[in-house]
């Protein structure tokens, strides 16, 4: 039988990927359909927020209703994408059904009130749900749970931001920091295509962003076929974009961490975390760090949007959208942290580029993928995102942000479940085949 399989080894690829695909086109439809539903219902309650400033009064007693629901109903849904990591690495207790409707629900209430968060944690936890659910209705086994686990995640991803090759990347990146594993490459692939035009399909339209530069300096070097001077400060910019990824995850773990340990009363964490964003508001005088911060409402707001053109930003635009992100994520409201790391990113590479005299539309573009590079370890995944928001004329600049910023992360990230397979540096004793969670338990023991 051995002999026979091998000799028609790609008619039986054929039959695998057959399956897979008729695996894949359910958890696309749903998946799709429900994070089209989801993006919709955010629009509704962004506007509904804009038109009704006052909502924002409310957002510490939203909290404590959003702790109130995972506490009675979650299960362990509340840990969210570390349990789909953790399902995937060790199949074990599983993921309720219910952490699909209750996140989606969750993060429409802190978007409602003026929570600053995103939205690809909950598309994520969408698809996980989804995925694993469909799973345990085909009866596929521990290793095919994995995967479509993983497609779930592509899915999700692919289906809420509207770029399909970079949800399957990151599907496959974002579990293990040093390794891609392809036996899910094109179960992935199918998955987040299929899904992202279901979502299309029912009338969603994602945000376009431009870098309106054509095309950089020749070098005076005849053989360099680059600019040499921007690529210099794209590398510079590159290291801080790392640096505040990392800053990002750090700050995100120790408020939740201390937040736990001197708030006995965990009910009151959520509240304290509301009035903090309400009193921060109003001591900057601007609401322009609430929601997503795609866009703005006001002409002369900051936005995600704005930060692609000169004077789109103020210097600090970018920490203060990173402290009021970490504030009401950590203090257990609910919503993903890409989109806020996009702003912060755009932000911070808008006063990079005030500062250096480098294009601020090219250096916006950047800093949006590389400080979501640096703070989810998945530089390859976010690389092709720049290819399909901005177009591959400046690839190079990409990557080389991105992949700067990788390393300049060092091991830190948002998702404690990401396994650390290939350390960044030569200390595999202290990193390799590890979890980030347990990693920061060390260097804590160490100190």
């Amino acid at each position: 039988m051995k002999k026979i399989k091998n000799s028609f080894e790609q008619l039986f690829i054929a039959a695998h990927l057959i399956k897979w695909m008729l695996i894949v086109i359910p958890v696309s439809l749903t998946v799709g359909s429900l994070v089209a539903l989801f993006l919709w219902l955010l629009d509704k309650v962004t506007l509904l927020r804009y038109q009704n400033p006052w909502l924002l009064f409310l957002l510490p007693f939203a909290g404590i209703f959003i702790y109130f629901l995972y506490k009675l109903i979650g299960k362990n849904s509340e840990a969210g994408n570390n349990l789909i990591m953790d399902e995937i690495h060790e199949p074990g207790g599983g993921i309720p059904a219910r952490m699909a409707p209750l996140v989606l629900i969750t993060t429409i209430i802190t978007h409602l009130f003026g929570g600053s968060a995103g939205r690809e944690g909950t598309a994520v936890q969408i698809g996980g749900s989804l995925a694993n659910l469909l799973g345990k209705w085909f009866r596929l086994d521990k290793e095919d749970i994995k995967i479509v686990l993983m497609t779930g995640i592509g899915a999700g991803f692919g289906a809420v931001f509207g770029t399909p090759l970079t949800g399957a990347i990151f599907a496959l990146e974002v579990l293990a920091i040093g390794r891609i594993k392809y036996n899910a490459l094109l179960p992935c692939l199918m998955a987040s295509v299929f899904a992202d035009i279901v979502c299309s399909a029912w009338g969603i339209h994602h945000t376009q962003y431009h870098i309106a530069l054509l095309q950089t300096a020749a070098s005076v070097i005849p053989f360099i076929h680059f600019d040499l001077l921007l690529l210099c400060k794209v590398i510079i910019a590159g290291i801080v974009f790392g640096l505040t990824g990392y800053l990002f995850s750090e700050l995100s773990h120790t408020i939740k961490a201390y937040s736990n340990k001197w708030i006995s009363i965990k009910w009151l964490i959520p509240f304290i975390g509301g009035i903090i964003i309400i009193g921060l508001t109003y001591l900057l005088g601007t609401r322009d760090y609430l929601g997503l911060g795609v866009t703005n409402p006001s002409a002369t707001g900051v936005s995600i949007v704005s930060c692609f053109h000169i004077g789109g930003a103020d210097s600090l635009s970018w920490f203060w959208k990173l402290l009021f992100t970490t504030i009401t994520l950590s203090m257990g409201f609910k919503g993903g942290e890409v989109t806020p790391l996009f702003f912060i990113g755009a932000a911070l590479g808008n006063t990079i580029a005030m500062l250096t005299g480098a294009p601020v539309d090219l250096l916006a573009g950047l800093g949006f993928i590389a400080v979501f590079a640096g703070a989810t370890n998945t530089p390859i995944a976010c690389t092709l995102m720049g290819v399909e928001l901005f177009g591959g004329e400046h690839i190079l600049y990409y990557a080389v942000a991105c992949f700067t910023a990788y390393y300049f992360s060092g091991h830190s990230g948002i998702y404690t479940s990401q396994r650390i397979t290939v350390s960044k540096t030569i200390i595999p004793d202290d990193a390799d085949d590890t979890t980030l969670k347990k990693f920061r338990e060390r260097l804590r023991n160490k100190t």
